[in-house]
């Protein structure tokens, strides 16, 4: 699923808010949810700051049972990648599975990952 919104921090939102609805529709733990909703907050904040004049904040959505993968991202002429130090940046690899940065073609792409933590239920 794709989602569009001006690079504006005012739609951030939105796309927190759609995280937010298909993490539950993947049945993701309510603790999930709210880190995954914090995560794509902050991946909006680190890549708005690069958008090129009159750039849509792209967002996609990849999920499978248990998973979703979220590719927040702008239309970017400076190649700038997130500084790896930054608290920021700390935040997001602490509150997702994963996450990468990208800067290549004219677009700046964070991408984040969270597996369900619901626990394994086994014989």
């Amino acid at each position: 699923m794709e989602l569009k919104v001006p690079a504006d921090s005012a739609y951030v939102s939105v796309l927190r808010t759609t995280t937010a609805g298909l993490a539950a529709r993947l049945d993701f733990p309510i603790d999930d949810i709210e880190d995954l909703r914090i995560a794509v907050g902050e991946a909006s904040a680190m890549v708005l700051p690069e958008a090129d004049e009159a750039a849509d904040l792209l967002c996609q959505f990849f999920m499978r049972p248990g998973r979703l993968t979220v590719n927040v991202g702008v239309d970017s002429t400076h190649g700038a990648l997130p500084d790896y130090d930054s608290f920021a940046w700390q935040v997001l690899t602490t509150l997702a599975t994963s996450a990468s940065a990208d800067a290549k073609e004219g677009r700046f792409t964070i991408t984040l990952t969270m597996e369900s933590g619901h626990p394994e239920v086994g014989p």
